[in-house]
C-alpha cells in the first residue's frame, strides 16, 4: 500500500448519470475503497431517478457522507425521516427513499454507499 494517494473528482474513475439527466455520481477506486461525489439536480427523486436502475423498491445502500451543497429530505421505510444541508454529516441506514428540496442542486461525498449506486 502506498504512503499516499492522489486522485481527483474531476477526473473521477467512472461517472453514472441518474435516469432523465437529473444528475450523477462520480466515482473514486482507492485500495481502501470506493468514495463518490453525487450531484442531485433540482427534483430529483431517488425513487424515480434511481429505483429504474437499482431496481429495489427503496435504496439498500448504506451512506456515510458529508453534504457540500443544497438540501435533501430522507424518509426510512420505517416512516423515521430526516433533512441534510450544508455542512451535515450523515449516516443512512439502508432502506430509504430521498428527494432534493428547494432549486439549488445538491451535492454530497460519500465513502460507504456509492460502490455500487446507480450501476448499470
Amino acid at each position: 500500500m502506498a504512503g499516499l494517494t492522489r486522485k481527483n473528482f474531476d477526473n473521477p474513475d467512472e461517472t453514472r448519470p441518474f435516469e432523465e439527466d437529473m444528475g450523477k455520481v462520480e466515482v473514486i477506486d482507492t485500495a481502501e475503497g470506493v468514495v463518490g461525489r453525487a450531484t442531485f439536480q433540482p427534483g430529483w427523486q431517488w425513487s424515480k431517478h434511481v429505483k429504474p436502475i437499482a431496481g429495489t423498491d427503496s435504496c439498500q445502500a448504506a451512506h456515510t457522507g458529508y453534504f457540500v451543497s443544497g438540501r435533501m429530505k430522507v424518509v426510512m421505510d420505517d416512516g423515521e425521516e430526516m433533512d441534510y444541508g450544508p455542512g451535515d454529516f450523515a449516516v443512512m441506514a439502508p432502506g430509504h427513499d430521498a428527494w432534493i428540496v428547494g432549486d439549488e442542486p445538491c451535492v454530497v461525498i460519500d465513502w460507504q454507499g456509492f460502490a455500487d449506486y446507480a450501476k448499470r
